[in-house]
């Protein structure tokens, strides 16, 4: 994989609607397209659009008992309905890089993320986010385009 560009950016706290809940990680593409339909409906039920791209936080990577989060950013805080839960994505310092290509191999780009923080004295916080701008059911694996983003202090 050639050069992932890795960025520090101060962020600002992002309202999102999302879902949380565990899973083993090879039914995670089922749960995160279920969770995504849900929450897609509540928007549209709303008159609201998602601000950016569907994204997922990993709070472990425990492969049998992932807990996750998956969500949309929104606009302005809104209200929670059922398992639709109303927060943000923190403000504060995040190392990020785009990266495309197989989810399968996202180790890669991970591993050179941890090597970049640790040589600039970074320490992450324990949350991974990745955002998703497009879908395997739309395009090759090979052209999958995930943002992550982890927080760092």
């Amino acid at each position: 994989m050639m050069g992932l560009k890795i960025e520090l950016n101060e962020q600002k706290s992002q309202p999102v609607l999302f879902i949380r809940t565990r899973t083993a990680v090879e039914n995670l593409p089922k749960v995160i397209g279920e969770s995504y339909e849900k929450i897609m409906r509540y928007l549209a039920e709303l008159g609201e659009q998602p601000a950016d791209a569907p994204y997922a936080a990993y709070y472990n990577m425990d492969m049998k008992d992932l807990d996750v989060e998956m969500g949309f950013p929104v606009a302005k805080s809104l209200s929670a309905k059922g398992a639709i839960r109303s927060g943000e994505i923190p403000q504060g310092k995040y190392v990020s890089a785009m990266y495309k290509g197989a989810y399968s191999q996202m180790e890669q780009p991970y591993n050179e993320m941890f090597k970049w923080m640790e040589e600039n004295g970074y320490e992450q916080k324990g949350v991974y986010y990745e955002f998703y701008f497009n879908s395997p059911n739309d395009v090759p694996e090979s052209e999958l385009l995930t943002r992550i983003a982890i927080p760092v202090k």
